[in-house]
């Protein structure tokens, strides 16, 4: 499951897909109803793949908190965003028991609960690995941009050019 073109805008409810991007605007379509809105260069849009949660020990990544509470749930429903502030805080507790207190509060819960069934609702949460995803990165990986010289060093391909059109060289015709 990839989160980078999922998106949260500040004052918007919801989670948001990218579509494209303009200028100064960028348009995504809302999960839930399928309407296209255009988000501003002005509005606090942020991708969910850049956000984590705060733990004792480090940032934990969405995506991982978004699979441990699929894993808790067993892919059913979660908890409701509009519970009270102490169910939010002991449902998150068992999901992620090391969150901190002091820097996690009720309402990034609440949003966290809310996406979750979002995404669970359109069934946007996979979590398996695919083969297309892993990339080999050992010492037999092949690079694409990169070929062996005589020598068998690494050398960079140089992009290829195309072949100029031959529409540019015909003259052209008066409208008259």
């Amino acid at each position: 499951m990839d989160l980078k073109d999922f998106m949260a805008i500040s004052g918007k409810p919801g989670l948001y897909k990218f579509i494209s991007q303009g200028r100064n605007v960028m348009i995504v379509e809302n999960l839930e109803t399928g309407q296209r809105t255009t988000a501003f260069s002005t509005d606090k849009v942020i991708a969910l793949a850049d956000i984590a949660v705060f733990t004792s020990d480090d940032e934990v990544p969405l995506k991982d908190v978004l699979k441990a509470v699929f894993e808790k749930q067993d892919g059913s429903p979660g908890i409701s965003h509009k519970s009270s502030p102490e169910d939010l805080k002991s449902w998150f507790a068992e999901i992620l028991p090391n969150y901190d207190r002091e820097r996690v509060y009720v309402s990034d819960i609440k949003k966290i609960a809310n996406w979750y069934n979002i995404m669970q609702h359109l069934e946007l949460l996979d979590f398996s690995e695919n083969d297309d995803e892993k990339q080999d990165t050992g010492p037999d990986a092949v690079d694409p941009d990169v070929e062996k010289d005589k020598n068998g060093k690494d050398r960079p391909v140089a992009p290829k050019k195309k072949a100029p059109s031959k529409a540019k060289n015909t003259p052209k015709k008066d409208k008259n």
